[in-house]
């Protein structure tokens, strides 16, 4: 692992801990920079790209705090893991490309080092927009993530999508959340998206041992439109909680349509078109380590 921290001092004499800023991005040009501007107050910023074909290289290259590699994807908690073992800090601060550390947040964070932090990683809540409106219910009114933690003490699972970290001791939650603009200009690249995610959820489920059947493909997608329209109150979001919740309905769609696929196919002999995992032990060695110890906790 490539730790090298430097320190300066603080207003009481002791070092100030570093911070890296941890970025994933593919495809990310009209959000990389927002970003990594949002990261500005680390000491460094590391861009882990998935081979980018717009113009995301470009723009993260042109900022002198950004350390910018590229590597093929196997999934979020492989990239991140990955990401992880680069940092020259004491502290992690990690983000997708579509989420903002804000002002607020960032200045408790400062606080917080200043102070002398009690736990090795901390949550945060994290406000979800939809082309610029905020989604205050839906299922989402509760989304809280661990975005903030001390270099070696958290590691990501093995998963292509929805990877929860895993950190020593309690997470408590910050006072001040991230800004995750989930759509921020249209729809299409949403769906798309989705239909990805859909494909990835699929794999994992297949990957797992899993399976589905013809009635679950009907019944889960209406099942996650009325828990979501419904029961966690998409209703109060108005025109945009409709869409918004039937986009997810369609996502819980694609995975249990392209799963049932695999299943169909492979009673024909056709194996499914799985996409790779990330088999380098190098890469979950820290999560290894991390769940052999006593106290370890996760996100969920």
């Amino acid at each position: 692992m490539e730790n090298n921290p430097e320190t300066s001092l603080i207003g009481n004499g002791r070092p100030r801990p570093r911070v890296s800023g941890v970025i994933t991005s593919f495809n990310e040009e009209h959000n990389i920079g927002d970003c990594i501007e949002s990261l500005a107050w680390c000491d460094e910023i590391i861009v882990v790209d998935s081979f980018s074909t717009d113009r995301t290289p470009e723009i993260a290259q042109g900022y002198d705090k950004v350390r910018f590699f590229q590597r093929n994807y196997f999934g979020a908690g492989a990239q991140k893991n990955w990401a992880m073992r680069h940092v020259r800090s004491d502290w992690i601060f990690l983000l997708d490309s579509d989420e903002r550390c804000t002002s607020e947040l960032r200045r408790e964070v400062k606080t917080l080092l200043a102070d002398g932090p009690e736990h090795d990683a901390y949550m945060m809540n994290r406000d979800v927009y939809l082309l610029g409106k905020r989604i205050r219910f839906s299922g989402w009114q509760h989304d809280r993530v661990a975005r903030f933690f001390r270099t070696g003490t958290a590691y990501y699972e093995n998963r292509r999508v929805h990877s929860v970290l895993h950190a020593t001791g309690e997470t408590p939650i910050l006072d001040h959340p991230i800004e995750h603009h989930m759509v921020d200009r249209s729809f299409d690249e949403y769906a798309f998206r989705l239909a990805k995610y859909g494909y990835w959820n699929a794999a994992q489920c297949w990957r797992d041992g899993d399976r589905t059947s013809s009635i679950e493909v009907m019944v889960r997608p209406v099942w996650r439109f009325f828990r979501t329209y419904i029961l966690q109150l998409g209703i109060l979001d108005g025109s945009t909680g409709i869409v918004f919740c039937l986009l997810q309905s369609y996502s819980t769609y694609m995975k249990f349509a392209i799963l049932w696929g695999w299943q169909t196919n492979e009673a024909r002999g056709i194996p499914p078109g799985l996409p790779e995992f990330d088999e380098d032990e190098s890469t979950w060695d820290g999560l290894k380590e991390l769940t052999k110890s006593e106290g370890a906790t996760s996100e969920e």
